[in-house]
């Protein structure tokens, strides 16, 4: 049975963003229903009713097995079978550009530019964001945002945030030698996309252990796949490679041969 509930806001879209949040699902894996119109108080003083909406999950369309050629493999396979997974599109690094001699590299200049960099986006986009900057000399720089409407920035399956969080990087890091890679966030989307793909890794593992057969995933970005690949790695009857060329490049989970 479809999952279902009903949320309250002043308006109806804070009205379905709390639904997204609750649910843990992307806006367009809803289906929305207008149950109250928002009114405003008379007066400004009382009365006034909020927007409440209804909203539930999608059903997912039916899987559709199907053979599928792969590449050479170590030793014979069964036929591979599609799995659908939403589109996404790769989160690209920046690739060296040949430019004037390098600056001298400064940290807190870098990060101080990436902010500039997006408040003139936002303003461009006539957009209030709030954000926030965690500094790690290893990992790189996470910057979260948050605020209202928000969502554009996001996209279909997060392509929209690839795309600004790659301009950034570019923008950026195209005079200094050392580089600092920055990771975009809107409303903890990164990790509720985790999520969404931990539990799909889970679920096609189960189906290649029952039915002895590889799964092909669509092409996703690099990050995507090694989310993947890290949560079937210590699962001792399915093992996954990567197969194809970037953009399109895929995972294959396969049921490890030899055990039972």
């Amino acid at each position: 049975m479809a999952k279902m509930i009903e949320k309250t806001g002043k308006t109806i879209e804070e009205a379905i963003q709390a639904a997204v949040a609750q649910l843990g699902v992307e806006r367009d894996d809803l289906e929305i229903e207008v149950l109250e119109e928002p009114s405003k108080k008379f007066l400004g003083l009382f009365g006034g009713t909020p927007a409440k909406i209804r909203a539930t999950v999608k059903e997912p369309p039916p899987k559709i097995e199907a053979p599928a050629q792969i590449e050479e493999p170590p030793q014979p396979i069964q036929p591979v079978v599609e799995e659908e997974l939403p589109a996404i599109e790769p989160i690209l690094e920046p690739s060296p550009v040949e430019e004037e001699p390098s600056e001298i590299f400064d940290r807190d200049k870098i990060i101080d530019a990436a902010e500039d960099f997006l408040k003139e986006v936002f303003a461009a986009m006539n957009l209030q964001a709030t954000m926030k900057i965690t500094d790690n000399a290893e990992e790189g720089c996470l910057i979260e945002l948050s605020g209202k409407n928000l969502g554009v920035l996001i996209g279909r399956r997060g392509q929209a945030l690839d795309a600004l969080q790659y301009l950034l990087n570019l923008a950026v890091n195209r005079k200094t030698e050392d580089k600092i890679h920055f990771t975009l966030d809107v409303e903890d989307y990164r990790r509720r996309r985790e999520q969404a793909l931990t539990k799909l890794a889970k679920g096609v593992a189960e189906r290649v252990i029952k039915t002895r057969r590889d799964v092909k995933l669509e092409p996703m970005n690099r990050h995507e796949r090694k989310i993947i690949h890290t949560v079937l790695q210590d699962n001792e009857r399915v093992e996954t490679h990567s197969a194809g060329e970037e953009p399109y490049r895929y995972i294959i989970v396969s049921f490890k041969r030899g055990r039972r």
